[in-house]
Order: C-alpha cells, then sequence, then structure tokens
C-alpha cells in the first residue's frame, strides 16, 4: 500500500510544466522537422508522446507504462497507417520509462531484441538529462527501421497521414 501511495505522489507531483522543461517549445519545433524529414524516406509514420505523469485512473489500476503507451497509439491512431507502419516513442518521466510501441506491418519484421536496444540507448541519453539527443538517435534509428522495411519509392504518393509533432502531456 505505501509503495503504491509513493507511486500516485511521484506521480502527481510532476505536471505539464516538467514535460515542457525536459521538451521545451524550441525542441517541439526541431522533433517535428526530424519526424518530417525522416517521413520522407519511408511511408511509415512516427509519433512521440511525452508526460510528467500518468493520469490519476492508471494509478488507481496499478497501470503500466506500456499499457499507457498501448492506449496512446490507440487515441493517437499510430495504428491507422495504410500500410500498418506506424511507430509510437513514448516517455513517462515520472518513471523514467521508455516505450515503443510499432504497428503490425513493423513488429512483425523488427525483433524486440532491437526494439529494446533503441530504449536502451535512449535511457543512457535520458539519464543525463540529454533528452533531444536520446530522441534524436531513436527517431534516427526507428527512421532506419522503415526506410528498410517500407521506403518510400521515387514517383509515389507519400501522404503524411499524421501530425509530425510531438505531444506533451
Amino acid at each position: 500500500m505505501l509503495k503504491r501511495l509513493h507511486r500516485i505522489w511521484k506521480h502527481r507531483w510532476l505536471d505539464e510544466s516538467d514535460t515542457r522543461k525536459a521538451i521545451p517549445d524550441d525542441l517541439v519545433q526541431r522533433l517535428a522537422r526530424r519526424v518530417a524529414a525522416s517521413e520522407r524516406r519511408h511511408t511509415g509514420e512516427i509519433r512521440i508522446f511525452v508526460e510528467a505523469g500518468l493520469p490519476l485512473s492508471y494509478l488507481w489500476q496499478d497501470a503500466t507504462p506500456r499499457r499507457r503507451a498501448l492506449a496512446m497509439f490507440g487515441k493517437l491512431r499510430v495504428w491507422d497507417t495504410e500500410q500498418n507502419n506506424g511507430v509510437l516513442i513514448y516517455l513517462l518521466l515520472a518513471e523514467h520509462a521508455i516505450e515503443i510501441v510499432a504497428d503490425r506491418g513493423l513488429s512483425q519484421r523488427v525483433s524486440h531484441d532491437e526494439w529494446q536496444a533503441i530504449v536502451n540507448r535512449m535511457g543512457s541519453a535520458f539519464r543525463e538529462k540529454r533528452f533531444e539527443d536520446g530522441l534524436t538517435q531513436a527517431l534516427a534509428e526507428v527512421s532506419a527501421l522503415l526506410v528498410q522495411h517500407f521506403p518510400a519509392q521515387g514517383g509515389d504518393v507519400n501522404p503524411n497521414e499524421m501530425p509530425d509533432e510531438p505531444v506533451l502531456g
């Protein structure tokens, strides 16, 4: 019980201002440009979602960061791409949690170990408060996987199916 109360306190202590400190407006714009540049090279869609703490409803249920990432994957409609190749990069600051959720078109082609290696490298950067470096590296690695498995073909129409800006919660 005490552990649960501590977790709730930790999540409620942080708010959107903590998210903005980690990911300021100028970084949001740089990340949006990097996502847009990435998506010109492949047919996938990449979304970034960063939040300080879980909503209280998740905390009462003792939900994991993975569960929240999966919910946001659905809520942001990352699954709703023509080739089922959307990717969500999810950060939960209160628990220093990183989750990558890939739609079935890409997850069938990329092993769990490859995703975990990206998460581990992001975690190293984030522990040193280098959020931009970690996110930039993760974007580059996710982009490389999408280019490998879903390259944009010259002359093909490659619509931008989702917003490029990170979502801050």
